[in-house]
């Protein structure tokens, strides 16, 4: 009996023994690296060519492009050109240059891993060089646009070069992916005038990038609808924190 005792403790001993040399308990705090993609989106206003359709008076073109600094600023400008008939009742005129704008873009937007969807808020520096050439005018003393009789030595047809224009615009919009690659973007602008090198006695009344100039205020809008395509440029390692337990017991 003492002899079987024995052997039964004895065994005992060696199975606690082994179970707890066979109990593992582990809490893994792994880093694992992933990539976020910093792409370059360039594409097109496609509210002008829309807008040249429905307006004989108006042609426009527009390149619009972005790329990704850090998870939430983006370097945003645009580059166009346009070219716009005013017709009024004392005058009319064609204002066509180049215009330029560039500044940034806020994501406010918390998108999932690997999205790059946006809602932006941003500024732009926009800088416009033009000319404007007088079509034909009447004679009307209360005309708010002549600031003296000057203007009436020119001839129907007098180009007034080398103009430009300068303002800042608050933009606030959206951007979402539609297919793999290819977004669809609606901003809306509000703009101020700086400063701009008019005609002689007379006044810009439409800034290619701006849009129309009133002659009581330096504010303006706009907005644009784009289409673009992402290019990867290079890839940015970003590591997720996985916590995870495995605890295996006998």
């Amino acid at each position: 009996m003492l002899r079987y005792i024995i052997s039964t403790l004895a065994f005992f001993v060696f199975s606690v023994s082994f179970a707890q040399d066979t109990e593992v308990t582990t809490v893994v705090n792994d880093t694992i690296p992933t990539k976020e993609n910093y792409n370059l989106r360039v594409g097109i206003d496609v509210s002008k060519p829309i807008r040249m359709l429905l307006e004989d008076d108006y042609q426009g073109f527009e390149i619009v492009a972005d790329f990704r600094l850090t998870k939430k600023f983006y370097l945003a400008a645009e580059l166009g050109n346009e070219k716009k008939t005013v017709a009024e009742d004392q005058l009319n005129f064609t204002t066509q240059g180049s215009f330029v704008k560039v500044g940034f873009d806020f994501n406010a937007y918390e998108n999932w891993f690997g999205m790059q969807n946006s809602i932006i808020v941003g500024m732009r520096y926009g800088f416009s060089t033009h000319s404007q050439t007088l079509n034909s005018y009447s004679i009307y003393q209360s005309n708010q646009h002549l600031e003296d009789e000057s203007i009436l030595t020119q001839s129907p047809g007098t180009e007034f070069s080398s103009l430009n224009g300068h303002w800042v615009e608050v933009v606030a919009g959206i951007k979402v992916e539609l297919y793999d690659n290819i977004y669809m973007g609606f901003s809306f602008r509000l703009n101020r005038l700086m400063s701009s090198k008019e005609p002689e006695n007379f006044q810009n009344l439409f800034i290619p990038g701006f849009n129309k100039v009133t002659s009581d205020s330096n504010i303006g809008a706009g907005f644009n609808y784009t289409i673009s395509y992402s290019i990867p440029i290079y890839k940015k390692a970003k590591k997720k924190k996985v916590e995870e337990e495995d605890v295996s017991k006998k």
